[in-house]
């Protein structure tokens, strides 16, 4: 069974569209969102104009900030500390990769955490770790979501998570954690990959490589999320997981494209609404 990322988040964007004027006449606007993007790098310009059509999709505000491929760190950390202060913006999100001129780690930091939609500030990593509460990284906060409304109970599960980078890996292995699963952490250190994979109840995978994962290192009946977007020599787009030869001995498994990344963007979106109620309701302008 495929995990259809884009028929969920289109409900779900479908379900914000409607929420969007009754926010409006509850609290006077409505949550807007800023992407700053550097450069002109292909990729991440197409990443940008997805996430500004989801936010018009939904009726929310956007605003999008271009800066040059040579702008400064002090530049940038300046424009981040006036979007910090204005209290019409509700969420913040400055696309990665930035230049390497420009220390990434310093701009993730300048963001306020209460406005960090992707969910990277150290404030938000701490509290995920510590299980309280956050803002949660949008790719992992989507698997959660596409694992739950396919009815795929968790509790003492063996999910084995192969990448361990700070944007997936790690969350998702601690969001899994905290589903009572038991989590087994895989990356390009561990010996003998396919004997851990052959053990995975749920398997994801956020490596970066091309069909990584074949059939022969997943379990009959196994989940299969692919987190990976790469570019085949035949130029379309597969992930990390052998699609076509794995399919068959999954129980679900979610396609490249149209499985996670769909469902990341309206994470986002979500993330900003949680961002502008929070906001709001700190403010003292709580619904009456």
């Amino acid at each position: 069974m495929n995990i259809d990322g884009k028929a969920l988040s289109l409900q779900l964007k479908e379900k914000m569209k409607v929420r969007m004027p009754l926010l409006e006449k509850e609290y006077g606007r409505r949550p807007c969102l800023v992407v700053v993007i550097v450069g002109e790098d292909p990729a991440s310009q197409s990443y940008v104009r997805g996430k500004i059509k989801a936010a018009a999709f939904v009726g929310m505000d956007s605003r999008l900030i271009e800066l040059s491929a040579d702008v400064t760190q002090d530049e940038l950390l300046r424009q981040i500390t006036l979007l910090n202060e204005d209290e019409g913006v509700d969420g913040i999100l400055v696309q990665l990769p930035l230049p390497q001129h420009i220390d990434e780690q310093k701009v993730i930091d300048a963001i306020a955490h209460e406005k960090d939609v992707d969910g990277f500030h150290p404030l938000n990593t701490a509290n995920l770790w510590l299980g309280r509460g956050c803002v949660f990284p949008c790719t992992p906060k989507g698997i959660m979501y596409m694992l739950r409304t396919s009815g795929i109970a968790l509790d003492g599960k063996i999910a084995v998570v192969v990448g361990r980078s700070n944007i997936v890996g790690k969350p998702i292995a601690k969001m899994l954690l905290d589903a009572d699963a038991t989590v087994v952490m895989a990356h390009s250190h561990t010996k003998d990959l396919s004997s851990v994979t052959r053990q995975a109840d749920v398997l994801v995978v956020a490596v970066g490589k091309e069909k990584f994962i074949t059939a022969d290192m997943v379990k009959p009946g196994a989940v299969v999320i692919d987190v990976g977007i790469n570019r085949a020599k035949d130029g379309k787009l597969c992930g990390d997981v052998d699609f076509d030869a794995v399919a068959p001995k999954a129980s679900h498994i979610t396609p490249v494209p149209g499985g996670v990344g769909p469902m990341t963007i309206a994470m986002l979106l979500e993330n900003t609404i949680e961002c502008f109620e929070n906001s709001l309701k700190f403010r003292g302008l709580k619904k009456s």
